[in-house]
């Protein structure tokens, strides 16, 4: 079990769910056997509470560490600044170096308002957006956090929300008098927003959406969304929490030529520290002055500091050039592994975010003994790879070799009927489950 599954069952007594984040749960990847805290981390390398060393080849932070944890030139400019003050009755100074940074790289924005997080980043768009039409609804594909104008979706439909990543949330303790206000539709579905507009456009406030995530934009889909947007007046939101700073050194739509009225960043943006941003044209920004947006800790120097020394330091290395080198290799040697042992997998999402699934009746118990298997190996790693720039060629392709052994088993356990019997514990998770 470890000190980490003994600490996790006294968190699950003090703090409700256990952790802060749905995604860090150890029943999520293996139940009674995941490590559940770290006591050092530096670049995609990890130490639990007993010393044993794994390497990160799973979500890298949750999609935060695009260079790596503890990387040595983020952590020497924050180190700097925690020594002259990360907190003043002034503002930080970086907070316009980072708004001209952000506005050079994407020239269709001119103005830029922060906060630490992407779920509260994301409601702040929305704030913004309903402040500058004077508007209520919102049309939706994706997932955009954990707020009550996202959840209002599962209010009209309680699954409304289970083909936009997880299933299974619910909307307890979300006004009821939201309802109907969270409309979705699916990514390359364009017929499905037009039906949206054509019924609600006149209450539409905005659009929100991610620039890409398991599939490329179909052609025209995203000049579809633009004009509608347009005939409607609804504001444009593209979410780039995810993809941002993954396929170039900014958000992903700038690949596609797109320009949306507003773009939200976190995650890789500051590389592990707290940071998020929305940028967006003038017009729209300035609504942001006819409602109440304020908050204390969105003023840390920190957490721009850090944003800047990453985007800085992305934008030098062009690392995202060696994310989607790294997601390549261990595309190609997932497929290559599943052939040699004979077995059947689904391969998808972007290159630096790439992610597989096993296509059997008992997948989510193979998952499981993957996890326990590479987890023995000396891996934390699961279905999905979060590629950073510490991920090195050598140490991907010792990733790969384990993998391929760890296909060998399964397949002998699937031959044999022995997936469950080879377990160590319950199977994972997958999606939203109440602990108890």
């Amino acid at each position: 079990m470890g000190t980490g599954q003994d600490l996790y069952r006294k968190a699950r007594r003090l703090i409700p769910g256990g952790t802060q984040l749905l995604s860090k749960r150890p029943e999520m990847f293996l139940p009674e056997q995941w490590p559940a805290y770290y006591s050092r981390a530096a670049g995609a390398e990890v130490w639990d509470l007993d010393g044993r060393h794994y390497w990160d080849m799973s979500y890298m932070g949750i999609g935060s560490l695009i260079l790596g944890a503890a990387d040595p030139d983020i952590n020497a400019v924050v180190q700097e600044v925690v020594a002259n003050g990360s907190m003043s009755t002034l503002n930080a100074p970086e907070e316009v170096a980072l708004a001209e940074l952000l506005c050079e790289l994407h020239p269709w924005a001119q103005m830029v308002r922060y906060a630490r997080s992407g779920g509260e980043s994301m409601a702040l768009a929305i704030r913004i957006a309903r402040a500058k039409t004077g508007r209520d609804k919102v049309a939706f594909c994706g997932y955009h956090g954990w707020h009550d104008w996202y959840l209002a979706a599962n209010l009209s439909a309680d699954q409304a929300l289970d083909g936009h990543l997880l299933p299974g949330l619910a909307p307890r303790g979300v006004p009821r008098g939201l309802t109907g206000t969270a409309l979705p539709f699916h990514y390359n579905q364009l017929d499905e927003l037009k039906a949206i507009v054509a019924q609600h456009g006149r209450e539409l406030a905005a659009i929100v959406m991610e620039p890409l995530r398991d599939h490329e934009p179909a052609p025209g889909f995203l000049e579809g969304v633009r004009a509608l947007a347009d005939e409607c007046g609804a504001v444009w939101i593209i979410d780039e929490i995810t993809a941002g700073f993954r396929l170039c050194c900014g958000g992903a739509h700038l690949l596609y030529g797109v320009k949306p009225d507003m773009a939200v960043f976190a995650k890789g943006i500051s590389n592990g520290y707290p940071m998020a941003a929305v940028i967006g044209r003038e017009a729209v920004m300035q609504a942001a002055q006819d409602t109440f947006i304020s908050s204390t800790y969105w003023t840390d120097r920190i957490g721009p500091a850090a944003a800047l020394a990453t985007i800085r330091k992305h934008r030098k290395l062009r690392v995202h050039e060696h994310l989607i080198r790294m997601g390549s290799q261990v595309q190609a040697g997932w497929q290559e592994a599943a052939e040699q042992a004979g077995l059947t997998v689904e391969i998808g999402g972007m290159k630096p975010l790439s992610h597989f699934g096993f296509r059997h009746e008992q997948k989510q118990a193979m998952r499981t003994l993957y996890t326990q298997l590479m987890l023995e190996r000396g891996f934390l790693a699961s279905v999905g790879f979060y590629a950073c720039w510490a991920h090195e060629p050598r140490q991907v392709a010792r990733y790969l070799q384990a993998t391929t052994e760890v296909f060998a088993v399964i397949r002998k356990a699937v031959d044999g009927n022995a997936i469950l019997p080879q377990l160590h514990g319950p199977v994972a998770q997958s999606g939203f489950a109440r602990l108890t």
